[in-house]
């Protein structure tokens, strides 16, 4: 099975949106009048990263699954690329396409944008979903390894490099997509421009730069949205102590770990984690209603 043949049973729409001036590669599928959901991936990561989750969610909710900036095939400006940089664009894209809130799903870096989107922009998100978030400490050795990794993998041929950063992100290879995301990854990584932004792209790597961006118990315990933290028990950048810290610091938080997943509970468990979005969406719509 093709990750787009995943898509084959929805309407989807692959697009590039204008977001304040900012080129943005996107998937959008849903009814339109369907409340917003945005899906943000991790780092040096894109869209595909949600094949296994469109179309479940698609059904009720207007998705959106976008490579964020400077990542896959969106523009990539030549500054460093920082959270707020990243919320800038959240938020140009979000102004673009008509959504005033949007319910945030973001995995890793994603998270730990759509966690500070929450907590400067109240009014902008519905609801918050944390999969195996980045962000909130400083851990030199996790950090240089996905610098030497994604630099390897990007500026070399062999393809093995490639396959050998997806495989840091799950428990177990994924025999149904695992080569053809390979080969979407690589076709990536060997851009021009994202071998040019590199450096931008793994600022965030960088312990001066990351003390100045790191999500804090204080930020976090300004988050009013309802939020859903998902952790692989098996995450090779965080343990599940890590989990449980950010959900303690944000006020309702809910904690669920899968056991047996690594660092993409959306792709490696997509049987267990779209059911449980969805309720949880659900829930969060329930709770916006005026009493």
């Amino acid at each position: 099975m093709s990750i787009w043949t995943a898509l084959s049973d929805i309407d989807y729409r692959h697009t590039h949106v204008d977001a304040g001036g900012v080129r943005t590669r996107a998937v959008q599928a849903g009814p339109k009048d369907g409340e917003h959901v945005v899906f943000l991936h991790g780092t040096s990561g894109h869209l595909e990263a949600f094949v296994r989750n469109l179309p479940a969610h698609a059904a009720e909710y207007r998705c959106h699954a976008i490579d964020m900036l400077g990542h896959g095939y969106t523009a990539k400006p030549d500054v460093p690329q920082e959270i707020p940089r990243y919320v800038d664009h959240l938020i140009a894209y979000l102004d673009a396409v008509g959504a005033e809130r949007a319910h945030l799903v973001g995995e890793s870096l994603g998270g730990w944008v759509s966690a500070w989107t929450a907590s400067e922009h109240p009014e902008r998100v519905a609801s918050l979903q944390l999969l195996c978030m980045g962000g909130t400490k400083i851990n030199p050795p996790v950090m240089e390894r996905i610098k030497k990794t994604t630099t390897a993998a990007s500026l070399n041929d062999d393809v093995e490099l490639t396959r050998d950063r997806l495989r840091l992100l799950w428990a177990d290879w994924d025999d149904e997509f695992g080569d053809e995301l390979t080969d979407v990854r690589y076709a990536i990584y060997h851009r021009p421009d994202f071998q040019k932004n590199l450096p931008n792209l793994l600022a965030l790597q960088e312990p001066e730069i990351r003390e100045r961006n790191l999500l804090l118990p204080e930020r976090m315990g300004k988050i009013t949205a309802p939020t859903l933290v998902v952790w692989g028990n098996k995450n090779p950048f965080g343990d599940v102590p890590e989990a449980q810290a950010i959900a303690d610091a944000i006020p309702g938080a809910r904690l669920e770990i899968f056991n047996a997943c690594g660092h993409w509970p959306q792709h490696e468990r997509a049987d267990e984690y779209n059911p449980l979005s969805l309720a949880f969406l659900a829930d969060a719509q329930v709770r916006a209603l005026p009493n």
